[in-house]
């Protein structure tokens, strides 16, 4: 009997020795469809012993017999059950049990170790450890792609959801914290990067071009000269083309999947589903010579305004034979939820929002103006401060450049008031794209299909808060050189005849000229492009143990992965955006030229308004700011979204940096700053207006105007574009003419058939498939989308304080999300639905999947 009770307690002793873990990863035979083998040859390797392995890291204890100093090692403990468990072959997670021998020399585990000795990669989403002496659940949110073993240099590890500075950091996990820094950094040789590298490193936009193509291939390389500054984009080490060694060669159209981003970074399985669902769509080297032969009445034209609805109103039939030709050439898994097999219906488009309560109240004025405040592109709207409007270009190359706008022009609609007295009274604005786009009107007009003119449109504030258009000014290069100035035509509203047929038309090169600032400024530049090196930056110097690592990783979610795919199928030369937009083969040259004015620090949604005169300087105003254009819908939101971000950021940055000297101290921190000036924006390292990093004031405002870009300021510029402009006539992206003369044929048309003069003018047919197509896409949140406020795990941090903090935010979001339906409510503010019936919901905080118009993700996810 004695001996039966001292093995019992012998028993219990030993199971008091262990500790119980769960695993839960996502195996890639559920995540790839094309690898079935996965599974059954991990099992094989799981069978003849080469398992997958976890070692526990101590915290608090250092191993002696370690020269480095670095945390005791526990024993080796393997997944349980790898053989039995089964999974279904569709995308899910699986949970495996982990036993751990407990040594009491592990003390606090704050690492462990990780080794796939199976065949294929997995993902592995957490281990939480259930009961550990002393200090009961810990938990380890990983959420990367582990792969075999022989693919690493260095064993993978992951860190506990604990934050240290990096001068708190216990010190048997320093060397750990530099070791993974140091992995992630990548080494200096300069190769091309596999698929399991995990290497975050700067390259120049050298992949653009593709010169082995021919020579109207070739573009200019972005970045790393005077000439052509660009922020930085993620390297993927591909050689140079055959043609010129400054440039990289290019993927196959049909690899672009496979494009290099460090695995982690790349869409998740229900994101890149989705993805794939719309992007048959824009597959435009496939439809875009079988489309060409469709249309029957004037190819490439639309005949009417309801031929254009037609492509809403039950879609453009394509024959079967067609189908067959894109199967041949598309592979099944990327048709079937798009395909019917009868043909029917393939390009039929969700009605968009601007004509879905009315098919015509887009071309009023007041819709026309209120897009300004409340639409696609609602961020380059600026108060009028001197009159005439004048130009900042070089008098010395451009000659001439200030408006001819006159006050004769506008004075007879200013209410009784002089221009005078409407500029002092802040009552005039103007949509000014003259200076940016008169440098390459002569090129884009010389060397494309489309008829450009720069433009300045002048509005007036009334008294019910809307904007009334009152002059728009189209100008043209001097037809004997640019030193002699612009020719310029100024036109005014009228309500009927052929003088409303050509105000019409006048509007319409203002939204063309504002469609290609938008995506290539607005949208691509000031959103993607630059927020990529924050992106690098802080995977490469910041510790996922960093306070602001935790903070700012969640805005970075698939941005390297949707910018790679950009750079390959949309931005590049001959690219669906060269063939929608209208600087064609200019695009991304023109925007690396409006890259020498952004400025980091105007970033910021106060700094921005207040720079375009937007509002003003008010202490009795809530937050010190008071706009000018009450009823401006995007920039009241904005501000509410702007402010509830920058006190969650003050309040969890307060909480870890206590003064001033704490972040000055920070070695993490300093180097991360650094990299991001001198690397990532490295054409603008010398700048004097970045923040000096040596402040707790500097770090929340840097913090803010990140998660700002990434988040909101996308979000209104992103999530707009099918709604507004899924109708391409109310967004039209080119101008294929210039505006009749009276005694041409072109006039007399517009006479006699105003609408089909106004569509021969503005994107033609199959530009507008495509247009409307890529639009489509970017304009969808993905079923798996992570929203401001959010976190895909509730354990990301073990700091209570900072989940509060978080927790407070969620609450200043949800009482956001209320006012902004109450005032889209008032019919008082008149510009928050506008004539087309359209509520302003562009920074609602939460939504729904798929096209709705609303919702702030955490990061440039599309």
């Amino acid at each position: 009997m004695l001996k039966k009770v001292v093995n019992c307690l012998a028993c219990n002793n030993e199971e008091d020795k262990r500790i119980r873990g769960r695993v839960v990863l996502m195996k890639k035979n559920v995540l790839d469809f094309n690898d079935f083998t996965a599974s059954i040859l991990d099992r094989v390797h799981e069978f003849v012993g080469q398992r997958v392995s976890l070692q526990l890291i101590s915290a608090t204890n250092v191993n002696p017999e370690n020269a480095l100093k670095e945390g005791t090692l526990g024993k080796e403990a393997y997944l349980e059950d790898w053989i039995t468990t089964f999974t279904p072959l569709t995308a899910g997670e699986t949970a495996f049990k982990v036993t751990f021998d407990w040594d009491e020399d592990i003390g606090t585990p704050g690492a462990f170790l990780i080794r796939n000795h199976h065949h294929s990669e997995f993902y592995l989403r957490s281990l939480t450890l259930e009961n550990v002496p002393g200090h009961g659940t810990i938990h380890f949110i990983c959420n990367s792609w582990v792969y075999p073993s022989d693919k690493y240099e260095k064993d993978r590890i992951f860190f506990s959801n604990k934050t240290y500075l990096p001068n708190e950091t216990p010190k048997a996990l320093v060397k750990y914290r530099e070791e993974e820094l140091e992995c992630l950094r990548g080494h200096d040789e300069k190769g091309k990067l596999q698929e399991w590298d995990r290497v975050y490193d700067y390259a120049y936009y050298n992949d653009l071009g593709n010169p082995d193509k021919g020579s109207e291939y070739a573009r200019p390389v972005l970045g790393g000269s005077s000439k052509y500054p660009y922020p930085r984009r993620g390297r993927t080490g591909r050689p140079p083309s055959s043609s010129d060694v400054n440039t990289e060669s290019r993927l196959n159209l049909l690899l672009s999947l496979d494009i290099y981003v460090p695995r982690d970074e790349r869409f998740g399985h229900l994101k890149m589903a989705d993805f794939l669902a719309y992007a048959l769509k824009a597959i435009v080297q496939v439809l875009k010579p079988e489309l060409e032969s469709l249309f029957d009445k004037t190819p490439n034209e639309f005949d009417s305004l309801e031929d254009v609805l037609k492509i809403y109103e039950g879609g453009i039939k394509v024959p079967e034979g067609i189908l067959k030709d894109i199967r041949d050439n598309i592979p099944l898994e990327m048709l079937k939820e798009i395909l019917n097999s009868d043909g029917g219906g393939f390009l039929e488009y969700p009605m968009p929002q601007v004509i879905q309560a009315d098919k015509s109240a887009w071309r009023t004025d007041e819709e026309f103006a209120r897009e300004m405040l409340a639409g696609v592109n609602p961020v380059n709207i600026r108060c009028l401060q001197e009159f005439p409007p004048t130009s900042k270009l070089d008098p010395k190359i451009y000659g001439n450049q200030n408006s001819t706008i006159r006050k004769e022009n506008i004075e007879n609609n200013l209410n009784g008031l002089t221009v005078d007295e409407a500029i002092k009274q802040k009552k005039l604005f103007i949509l000014d794209h003259h200076d940016t786009l008169m440098p390459y009107v002569r090129r884009i007009n010389d060397n494309t299909s489309t008829k450009l003119y720069a433009s300045r449109t002048v509005l007036f504030l009334q008294n019910n808060g809307t904007l009334k258009p009152l002059a728009i000014e189209l100008s043209l290069p001097h037809p004997e050189g640019d030193e002699y100035g612009a020719i310029s035509k100024v036109y005014t509203p009228a309500e009927q005849g052929v003088e409303n047929s050509i105000w019409q038309l006048a509007k319409a090169y203002v939204a063309v000229n504002d469609s290609g600032n938008h995506q290539l400024i607005s949208h691509w530049l000031h959103t993607h492009a630059v927020i990529e090196p924050f992106v690098i930056a802080t995977n490469r110097r910041l510790s996922v143990l960093h306070p602001i690592y935790k903070l700012l990783q969640p805005h970075f979610r698939d941005t390297m992965n949707i910018n790679a795919l950009a750079r390959q199928i949309l931005i590049n030369a001959g690219g669906i955006l060269e063939l929608t937009v209208f600087p064609a083969k200019y695009s991304m040259e023109m925007s690396s030229v409006l890259y020498k004015d952004w400025v980091f620090p105007e970033q910021a949604l106060p700094a921005d308004l207040l720079k375009r005169g937007i509002a003003v300087e008010d202490s009795r105003a809530p937050h010190g700011l008071r706009l000018v254009i009450e009823d401006y819908p995007y920039a009241v939101d904005g501000l509410e979204i702007w402010f509830a971000i920058k006190t969650w950021v003050e309040d969890y940055c307060s909480f870890y940096y206590k003064a001033d000297e704490t972040v000055k101290e920070d070695e993490e921190l300093q180097s991360w700053w650094k990299e991001l000036k001198s690397e990532g924006h490295g054409d603008k390292k010398d700048e004097a207006w970045w923040p000096k990093m040596q402040t707790r004031d500097d770090l929340i405002e840097v913090c803010t105007i990140v998660i700002w870009i990434a988040s909101a300021l996308h979000a209104a510029v992103n999530f707009g574009q099918y709604p507004y402009a899924g109708y391409l006539p109310n967004r039209p992206t080119i101008s294929r003419r210039f505006m009749p003369e009276e005694g041409t044929e072109e006039y007399d048309e517009l006479v006699e058939n105003p609408e089909k003069a106004f569509l021969k003018t503005i994107t033609a047919q199959l530009q507008t498939l495509l247009g409307i197509s890529l639009i489509e896409i970017l304009s969808r949140h993905s079923s798996d989308e992570v929203y401001l406020g959010q976190r895909d795990s509730p354990n990301w941090t073990s700091d209570l304080e900072a989940l509060e903090a978080f927790e407070k935010f969620g609450r200043k979001l949800a009482e956001i999300e209320k006012r902004i339906v109450s005032m889209n409510n008032d019919e008082k503010l008149k510009n928050r639905v506008g004539p087309v019936k359209v509520p302003y919901t562009l920074l609602y905080p939460t939504s729904e999947g798929g096209l709705t118009g609303k919702g702030i993700p955490n990061s440039v996810s599309i």
